[in-house]
């Protein structure tokens, strides 16, 4: 049986969940605080980021992009036309594209400042740079975000699914980094119908039921998170 180590509210990580589910997987799950670089932790990712898979034999795969590549090389084919990374390579080329945006750009611009100054600052010590929240931080996510939702609306009245006619891991990536923003209730979801409705199809599948029980101790989430309906 294969290993997760993650943190339930890093996007990267919940990516993975997201994956796994969709392919029936059911991996061990443990929790991981990174910025406390556990030994054992860094001896499987020397970069001491979420999430690391650790397959039955011992191999750890480190970071979201590499372990959904490394899931679709694995398990890909047996997937059928269900399967998360297309077969064609114009398909290929767009969903990757669309990974590079959320893992790293939306990443970078909305959930890597959100998640750390609302969340995980919470939990950090001084000496691991907790203390209070960056305000101009979270304004300029809050900004951000307004962008990436137009994006996303824009990609969804052209397609079904924001790559193409089918889900994708592009799909998963958006949903695992909105659901984190979703949870402190900083996603503007009245300015665009379009992004909002594709949302709520995501989150409506069984594979995200694992997020949205997902709880940060001391802090409830947005009244509307966990309703697929909104």
């Amino acid at each position: 049986m294969a290993t997760l180590h993650h943190s339930s509210f890093c996007p990267h990580s919940r990516f993975v969940r997201l994956i796994m589910a969709e392919m029936g997987m059911e991996p061990t799950l443990v929790e991981e605080r990174p910025w406390e670089r556990r030994e054992e932790f860094l001896m499987m990712n020397p970069a001491g980021t979420t999430p690391v898979l650790v397959e039955e034999g011992g191999l750890a795969v480190p970071g979201g992009g590499i372990i959904a590549e490394y899931l679709d090389e694995t398990r890909g084919l047996g997937l059928g036309g269900s399967r998360l990374l297309p077969d064609s390579p114009a398909a290929r080329v767009e969903v990757r594209r669309l990974l590079d945006w959320f893992l790293q750009k939306f990443d970078q611009e909305v959930t890597g400042y959100l998640v750390t100054e609302k969340i995980h600052k919470r939990f950090m010590t001084s000496q691991y740079g907790g203390g209070p929240p960056d305000m101009n931080a979270i304004r300029a996510a809050r900004s951000n975000v307004r962008y990436h939702l137009k994006y996303i609306g824009y990609l969804i009245s052209r397609r079904n699914w924001l790559a193409g006619s089918q889900l994708t891991y592009a799909d998963l990536a958006a949903a695992a980094h909105l659901s984190c923003v979703d949870y402190l209730g900083d996603v503007p979801w009245d300015e665009d119908e379009m992004a909002r409705n594709w949302y709520a199809r995501v989150k409506s599948r069984p594979s995200f039921r694992s997020l949205l029980a997902d709880r940060v101790a001391g802090m409830a989430p947005a009244d509307h998170y966990a309703d697929l309906d909104f």
